[in-house]
């Protein structure tokens, strides 16, 4: 009897998911996949870029994987318009090479 209870309890082990696990299936289930990481990757703008671009940030979003940002300082436009290949790497090392594809600042 008490073999049957220990077979029981590990059959029910196997079907144990991770909450990470089941959220990333839940995200395929509904093909969310594209629009969360587009979420995370704009929630991300502040953390990757710091404190002082984030200030300086009036918009961000993101379109058919391309990262839009609205800047409000025309000098600070300029340099990361000239920074934009680093940029652009910091945020495929940060999500991936298939994030984002091109970031345009206006």
């Amino acid at each position: 009897m008490s073999f049957q209870k220990k077979k029981d309890f590990t059959a029910r082990k196997s079907d144990i998911a991770t909450v990470g696990e089941a959220f990333q299936d839940l995200l395929k289930a509904y093909k969310l996949n594209g629009k969360f990481d587009e979420k995370r990757i704009v929630a991300s703008w502040p953390s990757l870029m710091g404190n002082t671009i984030a200030k300086r940030t009036d918009k961000v979003y993101m379109k058919d994987r391309k990262l839009y940002v609205k800047l409000n300082s025309a000098p600070l436009k300029q340099e990361l318009i000239i920074s934009r290949a680093k940029i652009i790497e910091i945020f495929r090392k940060e999500f991936g090479k298939e994030a984002i594809e091109d970031i345009v600042l206006y």
